[in-house]
């Protein structure tokens, strides 16, 4: 029995519309692209082709800002995706790989126990010691692949990487090739080769760039959703791919129900009331979209096996209370705060607001 993956790359969840484009695409490719620098962000941003082929969005947000990103790409520069935790920095490198490459696995996840050898290249130690250095003894990183492939090399959460880690990529950055001084050699990299980076300035453990690699980059900054609608859009669609994904015997969540939630995301971030009455206390954490989706999906997953398979207020709270409430103590007098000021009062939110107490209790 061939087991199925329980999360597919890009290139393969979408590998219909990549096969569309690419059959579509008649304009210009940088050198080693697999499609033009305007169907990447057809790609990202979603639309229809010239045969009816229907494009699904994978980004929600600015166009102008994709632009710039493919855009960048095509350059010598490479890409730093910027933001708040939760604004698909990620999400949004994965299908810029997979679109210009084809693939989007070449990865260096940044932690704060990343090594050298993980950006640049590292040994087998058990031919380094029977045979000494050689280039059947070296085993290259992600990054030094991409180089040779004229590949497109993701690096996540770069400012989690120790400082003197990250100085690492600047040689490469500049001078587009990695030295080998064990072997008296060089790989330089091929045309098409570029670094997509991501970063954040909220979380614990951050290592702030040197100057010298961020001149190496062109930072665009993701922002959070707009509008209360481009986040409803957002979640709606994601927490429908995650249940398909994860084969959840229960019906997608009622536009009402994502709506709640976003809202209540939207007002404690920003610390007001939509109709602008009423000052809020924000929590410690952040409050993103990804977290509205996985609370969306935990939510679904209580429905599914626990109830009668249609997402309720009671499905929804238990979720809702871990996302917002990271501090046990600060955070939950917050939290008590807005359901009593906030929600107890508004029409429609009165199960809610019972499931929350519930739980909170």
């Amino acid at each position: 029995m061939t087991a199925t993956v329980l999360r597919q790359h890009a290139e393969q969840q979408f590998a219909e519309e990549l096969h569309e484009l690419v059959r579509a695409d008649s304009r210009q490719r940088p050198p080693s692209w697999q499609l033009s620098p305007w169907a990447v962000s057809t790609y990202l941003l979603g639309g229809k082709l010239d045969n009816g082929f229907e494009i699904s969005p994978k980004y929600i947000g600015s166009r102008r800002l994709i632009e710039i990103a493919v855009a960048t790409l095509a350059t010598d520069r490479a890409l730093l995706l910027f933001g708040v935790p939760g604004t698909a920095k990620s999400w949004v490198s994965e299908h810029l790989a997979a679109a210009i490459s084809g693939s989007s696995t070449l990865i260096v996840q940044g932690t704060a126990g990343t090594s050298e050898e993980a950006v640049r290249y590292g040994w087998n130690y058990a031919r380094l010691l029977a045979d000494g250095p050689s280039l059947q003894a070296l085993v290259p990183s992600p990054l030094m692949r991409a180089m040779e492939t004229g590949k497109i090399a993701r690096v996540e959460e770069l400012t989690r990487i120790p400082a003197d880690v990250q100085d690492s990529l600047i040689t490469i950055l500049s001078e587009k090739t990695l030295p080998i001084p064990e072997l008296n050699t060089e790989v330089q990299a091929i045309k098409g080769f570029n670094l997509i980076a991501t970063a954040n300035n909220r979380d614990k453990g951050v290592n702030e760039l040197s100057s010298a690699l961020k001149r190496r980059f062109n930072t665009v900054i993701l922002p959070v959703p707009s509008s209360a609608d481009e986040e409803v859009e957002i979640v709606q669609r994601r927490v429908e791919s995650l249940g398909r994904a994860l084969e959840l015997p229960a019906e997608p969540p009622a536009l009402e129900e994502i709506r709640r939630l976003v809202t209540i995301f939207r007002e404690l971030r920003n610390g007001i009331t939509n109709d602008g009455k009423t000052k809020l206390k924000s929590p410690s954490g952040t409050l993103s979209t990804a977290e509205a989706i996985s609370v969306l999906g935990h939510g679904l997953a209580l429905a599914a096996h626990f109830g009668d398979g249609c997402l309720r207020s009671g499905d929804l709270a238990a979720g809702l209370i871990g996302a917002v409430v990271k501090e046990p103590v600060q955070d939950r007098v917050i939290w008590l705060e807005y359901l009593e000021t906030v929600v107890k009062e508004r029409d429609g939110w009165k199960a809610l607001y019972r499931a929350c107490r519930e739980v909170t209790e």
